[in-house]
């Protein structure tokens, strides 16, 4: 195995991403940065810090000059030294070259490239959760009224519907949508502010500069310096554990619910076995799961505060950690839209489940209905007695409930509560959105 499952050729088709991959590669990398020097040095230009022919020109070579990112690592730690050389030995101009960079810091080009590729990122994830989500409001619709047995602590509980345990799966994905905007405007933005956050070196108006990057990159301006201030990217790495973690919900309860012995969901092409000709192993929803499982601990990571100005080291912690974690994200997003639109639900099985261990699925109604005439207390004292009984006699617990009660008017045991109403709220919350 190699050392990341993420680009392994014999795993990445589990882990990996192509689209994702493609921009944290070196080769993106170098074009961000340098699409960030370019348009830096055309703001400079036009604001006087620099000569406005060499900010023109640098902006155009930053467009067509290619950087082999072979050769730009090496003992500085950061790569813009080693970019900035090879950009001025490319341009072989030094009347202009000598402005490339000017006034900014490492730091400031890395992480505004990174915001840059990031905002391509999040679209990509955000188009493959509205997949996810379309797929789930037209199950929860049509799966509304299909009745089954909602579980609690892996035990038998109540009946509710299938259509409203889609929906509890769909509701944390729409709300993360929703939540997106307010993620890009914060976390997407430009880092502008010189060695050590004070901007000295980059002109009178250093503020003015900011502004103007950013609006030629199209990402945000933070207002300030956030070299050692990273809430954006705790931001975005709790954003991305959150599409993680919903997705391996639905990992979860998928492979809960196609297993042999309970046998309530199907999920069309699953994985085969080695070994076991009749098993069709879940593999989806597994790397669901354990992608879930990753990603907590890589936000973890992320939140580790930086110490003073600049922090190199939890700096370069984030370069080990966040593209990993988007990946994360990336994947999820999109197995879980393939595996919503994979998986169909057995409703006679459904059904059938609903009468099983002798109808004490239904004891909470019978429950209530017995406290209408007796109290809750001793209805519910009523109620065990009865559901040994029905244990121990193999006799239905309604069965035993009418006769010991013929006065008692027994509730239907069909009711499935809001349950319905809840997977087509979610649904029209679901195309509202759209």
């Amino acid at each position: 195995m190699s050392a990341s499952p993420f680009d392994s050729p014999m795993h990445r088709t589990l882990f990996g991403d192509a689209e994702v991959g493609r921009l944290f590669s070196d080769s993106a990398e170098v074009r961000a940065m340098m699409l960030v020097l370019g348009t830096l040095a055309k703001v400079q230009g036009e604001a006087g810090v620099i000569p406005e022919i060499s900010g023109a020109f640098l902006h155009r070579a930053a467009m067509e000059v290619q950087i082999d990112p072979d050769g730009l690592g090496g003992p500085n730690g950061v790569v813009i030294p080693a970019l900035v050389a090879a950009f001025r030995k490319a341009l072989d101009a030094p009347e202009h070259a000598q402005y490339l960079h000017w006034g900014a810091t490492s730091q400031d080009i890395q992480d505004t490239g990174l915001m840059l590729r990031m905002r391509q990122a999040l679209t990509l994830i955000e188009g493959r959760l509205a997949s996810a989500l379309g797929h789930m409001a037209d199950m929860a619709e049509a799966e509304a009224e299909t009745a089954m047995v909602a579980r609690t602590y892996g035990q038998a509980a109540v009946p509710s519907s299938f259509g409203a345990q889609v929906a509890l799966w769909g509701w944390p994905l729409l709300r993360l949508l929703e939540r997106l905007d307010e993620v890009r405007g914060y976390a997407l933005t430009v880092s502008l502010s010189g060695a050590a956050g004070t901007a000295s070196q980059l002109g009178e108006d250093p503020a003015a500069i900011r502004e103007g990057l950013a609006e030629g990159l199209g990402l945000a301006d933070p207002g300030m310096s956030w070299h050692a201030d990273r809430s954006r990217i705790v931001d975005l790495s709790q954003w991305l554990t959150g599409v993680c973690s919903c997705a391996g919900k639905v990992g979860t309860d998928v492979i809960l619910g196609a297993r042999s012995d309970v046998g309530e969901l199907r999920l069309s092409g699953a994985g085969g076995s080695s070994t076991m000709p009749q098993k069709q192993n879940p593999v989806a929803p597994s790397v669901l799961i354990a992608l879930a499982r990753f990603a907590p601990a890589q936000a973890a990571l992320l939140s580790q505060p930086h110490a003073e100005a600049r922090d190199g080291a939890a700096w370069f912690t984030e370069w080990l950690t966040l593209p990993q974690l988007t990946m994360a994200a990336a994947r999820s997003a999109a197995l879980l839209s393939d595996t919503i639109a994979a998986l169909s639900p057995d409703r006679a099985r459904m059904e059938a489940r609903l009468d099983q261990a002798n109808g004490t699925l239904h004891a909470e109604a019978l429950s209530f209905a017995l406290a209408r005439e007796m109290g809750r207390p001793a209805a519910q004292a009523e109620l065990k007695r009865l559901v040994k009984e029905a244990m121990e006699s193999g006799r239905p617990l309604p069965e035993l409930v009418a006769k010991a009660h013929p006065d008692t008017a027994l509730p239907d045991l069909r009711d499935l509560g809001q349950a319905p109403a809840e997977a087509r709220a979610f649904a029209a919350a679901v195309r509202a959105r759209a």
